[in-house]
């Protein structure tokens, strides 16, 4: 059996339906729980376990690049920040880890022309 949404092989007894579509558990997590931006109470809770946890060490190698990254340049489009960090990521990978350095208020989003570019906050 193949998930309707990302095509990879179901195991039998491990597909979620969801909607009328038989989904994977990853897929099937992405329906349910939307990757957000914009969330306040996500905010809160990223703000207030950074306040406990002590600044930059609440940041995963990944982010810790992408923050490097976007203040070498000034700000990039998403898809050259992909392309910056190689093939470590996803599409979704990277729109998420964005989501959590949107929630702790260290990058955010402008539109510059006619295109969406990340920067530091």
């Amino acid at each position: 059996m193949k998930c309707d949404m990302c095509q990879a092989e179901i195991p039998a007894g491990d597909e979620h339906d969801h909607l009328g579509r038989t989904l994977c558990e990853d897929c099937c997590m992405e329906a349910l729980s939307p990757m957000k931006t914009c969330d306040p109470w996500a905010v809160y809770s990223a703000k207030s376990f950074e306040e406990h946890m002590g600044g930059d060490s609440t940041l995963n190698p990944i982010q810790k690049e992408m923050v490097a990254i976007l203040e070498d340049t000034g700000g990039l489009t998403p898809q050259d920040l992909l392309s910056r960090l190689g093939a470590k990521l996803s599409v979704e990978d990277l729109q998420r880890e964005f989501a959590a350095l949107r929630h702790m208020e260290k990058a955010r989003a402008e539109k510059r022309g006619d295109r969406i570019f990340w920067r530091l906050w």
